[in-house]
């Protein structure tokens, strides 16, 4: 979840500060992880493959703007089964990120299975946010075939998975709730948010929530602002509770931080704030994390909790996240991290990795000054690498700025490149393809092969991306350029590659099976071992001095005892680069290169060519034709010819 955060909110700004060093040289050997982060780097690159769980296995193309699951459909767990699966395994995924799960608040009459109705008031859409969750212990039961056995079947899903060796990630939103939150399925000695508030004060540190004491919650003026005079919850078709009142006394802080009564249009209205023990002040009503922390252990974390009273909120969620691990779920994508102070992340994630070592653990995270509290004193696995890699790439597929960010970017990152999760698309940003990104899916295959390779991070695609979905539908109350989170719809491209359940590309076009077979190869060739060594970026040498070389060329080298590559990408949708790329000496020396003719096999272009690498008196040069858009991955044969 994106949207307006209150920033100026001291809640906001909660995590202690950590000093990092830089790495200056930005044409240096990437730093490797210290001590106190090897323990969560994984053997190989993982691969996360984003599902859209209520969208995946929809094969309905009705697509009618606000339409019911019965005009529009959705799609089901069990939609996902061993052939979809497989068509996932083979795109050289390791896991499973199915995004929407936890039962949230939706607009249909299921009080057959004894849930309340949701009030279309203070619910985004039809189909509802997934990030305003209504119920932890329990999932959207528009997902199941028996929604009273909606359970059953996501656990189902998951065993599915596991048998086609990739691990599930699921959401957790730690910084807010569904305005009408209330578990049917919470575990015995679990209590509901807000179960035992004292709704009498505004602040208390074992409150779930904060209030606004002596008002009640009034719906959001849909009418404020030029632009919002078209809104009408559920598109204005008429609902018994669609009158613009919701019963909310007092009134809850909103998700975003507002402190209103009435929240505006542009806030999170649909969710509540949740209290971690920070005081409206933002001064903190919990144990402090000693900064010292930094480069401890997740055991010493662990250790560090033990015996400590912590806010009620905290052990909460840490019941919501044991809950998840004993069904079998491997990790957990974290909502609008930040927002939540950064000592409850180690307590969190410190408990999880108790129960399970190998959990995956990915935050959404946007401020950089932040990155390195949330993963050394947070004991986060990986963050969202949104603000400098991905928007430094969409900035170049624009034609906004050249690709020497990429070099600057990554350099920055040298300490903890291996924790920054790379994607170029996700449920909240804007799909490649739609005019108001790139206008095409091809202008990413520069921009993926460099997000994917250049460091030991791992890649996140989102479903659809790799067949070049537009997401261009009008579905009510989603924009279009991004596919809808919030209402029922189909999703053209992945439809046709889904055919009807057999996921064989049968209705595909031409272009996006191929387009799905760059993917495959190179979400396949991230996993071979030289790209989880070394890195030396070799783009600033080459701007100075090679003849062809531009801001719309990057080139970079990544190696390890067993492999050697060289990584050449024309970012230009136009032109062809022609160029003798240049490796520096020292990189020549690092790789112990003779005098003589080495061979570069392709292992990602059409053009399988083998080329040649000559080295002369630790001078090393190689001949680079590269057409619009065009990447050369190449392996350097070890001994030369």
């Amino acid at each position: 979840m994106k949207r307006k955060i209150l920033i100026g909110s001291a809640l906001v700004v909660c995590s202690l500060v950590v000093a990092c060093a830089a790495n200056k040289n930005s044409n240096s050997i990437a730093a490797q992880p210290t001590a106190a982060t090897q323990e969560v780097v994984m053997q190989g690159k993982p691969v996360v493959y984003q599902i859209f769980t209520r969208l995946y296995g929809n094969k309905n193309t009705t697509n009618k703007p606000w339409g019911t699951i019965e005009q529009n459909g959705v799609g089901k767990f069990n939609d996902i089964d061993e052939v979809a699966l497989k068509s996932i395994k083979e795109l050289g995924v390791t896991h499973v990120w199915y995004t929407g799960v936890p039962h949230h608040a939706v607009i249909r009459d299921y009080t057959a299975y004894g849930i309340s109705n949701d009030d279309p008031d203070v619910v985004k859409g039809r189909a509802g946010s997934p990030y305003a969750v209504k119920d932890y212990y329990n999932v959207n039961p528009d997902l199941a075939v028996d929604p009273a056995k909606r359970l059953q079947e996501f656990e189902a899903l998951i065993a599915r998975t596991h048998a086609q060796g990739m691990k599930v990630i699921i959401d957790i939103v730690p910084n807010h709730v569904a305005r009408a939150y209330h578990s049917l399925s919470k575990p015995t000695g679990v209590e509901d948010f807000g179960a035992r508030d004292n709704k009498t004060v505004e602040y208390a540190r074992d409150n779930n929530f904060y209030y606004v004491v002596g008002e009640n919650f009034k719906v959001p003026d849909f009418r404020a602002g030029e632009e919002k005079k078209s809104y009408r919850p559920l598109g204005g078709e008429a609902h018994p509770l669609s009158d613009g009142e919701f019963d909310e006394k007092p009134a809850k802080w909103t998700g975003n931080g507002s402190r209103l009564a009435q929240p505006k249009f542009d806030d999170w209205y649909e969710t509540v704030k949740i209290n971690y023990g920070v005081r409206p002040d933002g001064s903190k009503d919990f144990p402090e994390l000693p900064v010292s922390y930094a480069r401890q252990s997740v055991q010493q974390h662990y250790d560090f909790w033990q015996g400590k009273s912590v806010p009620n909120s905290w052990i909460k969620f840490r019941q919501i996240a044991e809950y998840w691990l004993a069904k079998g779920v491997d990790g957990f994508r974290f909502d609008m991290a930040e927002m939540v102070p950064v000592e409850f992340w180690s307590y969190l994630n410190s408990s999880i990795k108790h129960k399970n070592p190998s959990a995956f653990l990915l935050a959404e995270v946007y401020n950089p000054a932040e990155y390195r509290n949330y993963l050394q004193l947070g004991k986060m696995d990986y963050l969202y690498d949104k603000v400098e890699m991905y928007d430094g790439l969409k900035a170049i597929m624009q034609g906004k700025a050249e690709t020497d960010v990429i070099a600057k970017v990554q350099a920055g990152m040298s300490d903890i490149e291996s924790h920054m999760l790379h994607f170029l698309e996700n449920h909240d940003e804007q799909r490649i393809a739609s005019p108001e990104f790139a206008g095409s899916a091809e202008k990413a295959k520069p921009a993926m092969v460099v997000s994917t390779l250049i460091s030991r991070s791992p890649t996140m695609v989102y479903f659809g991306q790799e067949v070049g979905e537009a997401g261009a539908l009008d579905s009510g109350f989603g924009d279009p350029s991004r596919t809808s989170i919030f209402d029922y719809a189909g999703v053209p491209a992945h439809q046709r590659f889904m055919n009807g359940g057999k996921f064989d590309a049968g209705q595909s076009t031409n272009a996006e099976k191929s387009l799905r077979e760059f993917y495959r190869q190179l979400l396949n060739l991230s996993a071979e071992p030289g790209f989880s060594g070394n890195y030396l970026e070799l783009h600033t040498y080459n701007r100075l001095r090679t003849s062809g070389y531009d801001g719309k060329v990057f080139a970079f080298a990544r190696w390890n005892s067993q492999q050697r590559w060289l990584v050449v990408s024309n970012f230009s949708a136009t032109d062809t680069r022609e160029f003798s790329l240049q490796l520096p000496p020292e990189l020549v020396a690092q790789w112990q290169l003779t005098n003589g003719e080495y061979q570069l096999e392709s292992h990602l272009s059409e053009n399988k060519k083998a080329a040649a690498l000559i080295v002369n008196s630790r001078q090393a040069s190689a001949q680079i034709k590269l057409a619009p858009l065009e990447s050369k991955v190449l392996l350097l044969n070890h001994k030369p010819l």
